[in-house]
């Protein structure tokens, strides 16, 4: 009984000095961002954190060694699942559409979150947090939920550094060198696209300040609790978590206070199904495997291409396994295994495994570099271009947009990925890359945000441009003193040498 009392004394000691009350805020209806905020939840419940998620999802498999309470958003997967869009359509939207739909939908999505029962009573609840950590995607109406439960506020970036999460904490983006994360340009762009960089980054700029932020704050003073200052709230960020790391992603600059964890969901890899493990195992030639993420339902894309991916996937002597969500495809060559789901990650470990055909999400792509495997990538919409395109110029794979998709390309690219061994020498090479690390990402992510909890914020982080106004922080102001100072003294002489003029004139007559 004295042992058991003493365990009791140290457990609840060791929890007062270690553990934390942790709030993770991931309100997009999307199974991909669900992914990566439940695998930040489980590292720090299995940390010894008490952790509380806000999601549209429910946390199935609760960790091992930890718990997370769920409060689910529940309606809102319906809801999306009702109102998404032909995913298969979006590379037909123009840029300043897809820009002014990204605002209406996280206007729209904010309203529903905001609005909901099950938030409503965890805002009334009285509980206090040491720390939210939110998604940032569409959701600045979301960030007075930090001050209201009297935490520090730290971001995720579902995509890296980028033009929604770099002015709130002053990272450097300049359009000369690194793309918008919506076009799929080279790092090393010419005059043409650097022009169009700039203009695309100036407009999303814009949208942001004239736009996203004038309507998430309204909607912020309609459902959250008065006397929060939206514009305080806003940049009081003291981490961003970028979901990135050079291995995949362009090599960018970030200030101190944001800290890329990117491949921190990747699991070590497990045991097959014996059906799929005996598939995989007598694959002497090797299996290719084909899917479009969890988002995009692949039976909606058009029959053309439908029929030329399986003419060209029948030509081949390696197997396929094929993510498809109906039970068969009228004409699939006996080479092609359907399955409504697979298990990915552990798929990609085994060495029968030859080459990823991708959409060119941001998960697949660590999970593809993680083990070394070479991708086709096939991108539809988002950040997918920009993906392909990085491993494109990475040397590890190769880039063909989905509207371009026939059967002699696709041909033609299978064939070269496959025989050409440079692909799979530079997805090795990659992989070391994304491995040589000095920690785990999930374990640097749990340090950080302990380290953001003991420093009670760690504002000596954060570097002064964060507050600047955006002439301040591009020194449009100075520019302008500089150019007044070069030009007065000519404007000045112009002007006395026309005063001395007129006053000659008048003396004539």
């Amino acid at each position: 009984m004295r042992a058991l009392f003493t365990s009791a004394v140290i457990v609840n000691v060791l929890c007062l000095a270690q553990c934390y009350k942790i709030l993770t805020v991931f309100p997009t209806a999307a199974p991909s961002h669900f992914i990566l905020g439940e695998a930040i939840a489980r590292g720090l419940a299995e940390a010894g954190h008490d952790v509380t998620m806000v999601s549209p999802f429910e946390t199935k498999n609760p960790p091992k060694n930890g718990k997370v309470k769920d409060v689910v958003l529940t309606g809102l997967i319906e809801e999306h699942n009702r109102t998404v869009i032909h995913l298969f359509q979006m590379e037909q939207i123009n840029m300043f559409t897809h820009i002014l739909a990204m605002n209406f939908m996280g206007n729209r999505n904010m309203k529903k979150v905001l609005d909901h029962p099950n938030l409503q009573k965890l805002l009334k609840s009285g509980e206090k947090f040491d720390a939210v950590v939110m998604e940032q995607f569409l959701n600045d109406g979301l960030k007075p939920l930090a001050k209201h439960f009297n935490a520090h506020l730290i971001l995720f970036s579902t995509i890296g550094p980028n033009m929604w999460v770099n002015g709130l904490v002053g990272n450097p983006d300049p359009s000369s060198y690194i793309p918008d994360w919506n076009i799929a340009y080279p790092i090393e762009m010419n005059l043409y696209q650097r022009t169009w960089n700039l203009i695309i980054k100036t407009i999303w700029y814009a949208s942001l300040h004239l736009l996203s932020y004038p309507g998430h704050k309204k909607i912020a003073e309609e459902y959250l609790p008065k006397g929060i200052d939206f514009d305080t709230a806003l940049y009081n960020v003291s981490l961003v978590l970028c979901n990135s790391h050079e291995s995949t992603n362009q090599a960018v600059p970030v200030v101190p206070n944001m800290v890329q964890i990117g491949g921190f969901h990747i699991k070590p890899p497990k045991k097959l199904p014996q059906e799929l493990q005996d598939f995989m195992d007598s694959a002497k030639e090797g299996v290719i495997y084909f899917s479009l993420g969890s988002n995009i339902v692949p039976s909606t894309m058009g029959e053309e291409k439908k029929m030329a991916i399986l003419k060209a996937f029948g030509k081949l002597k390696q197997k396929v396994l094929w993510k498809w969500n109906e039970d068969t495809i009228p004409g699939k060559p006996d080479n092609v295994k359907l399955a409504k789901w697979f298990p990915q990650q552990d798929l990609l470990a085994h060495p029968n495994m030859r080459l990823f055909v991708t959409h060119g999400g941001l998960l697949s792509a660590f999970e593809t570099i993680y083990h070394g495997i070479p991708v086709l990538a096939l991108p539809i919409f988002a950040d997918q271009s920009m993906n392909a395109a990085r491993a494109q110029e990475a040397g590890f794979g190769l880039f063909m947009p989905f509207s371009e998709i026939t059967e002699q390309k696709l041909d033609e690219a299978l064939q070269k990925l496959l025989n050409d061994p440079k692909y799979a020498e530079n997805a090795k090479r990659r992989s070391s890359y994304f491995h040589d690390r000095p920690i785990k990402p999930m374990d640097l992510t749990t340090y950080w945000i302990e380290y953001v909890i003991r420093h009670k914020g760690a504002e000596h982080l954060r570097v002064a441009g964060a507050k600047l106004p955006w002439y301040q922080y591009y020194s449009l102001d100075s520019i302008v003193v500089i150019l007044l100072v070069i030009t007065s003294p000519y404007f000045l002489l112009k002007f006395f040498l026309r005063l001395r003029k007129k006053s000659a004139k008048a003396k004539k007559e």
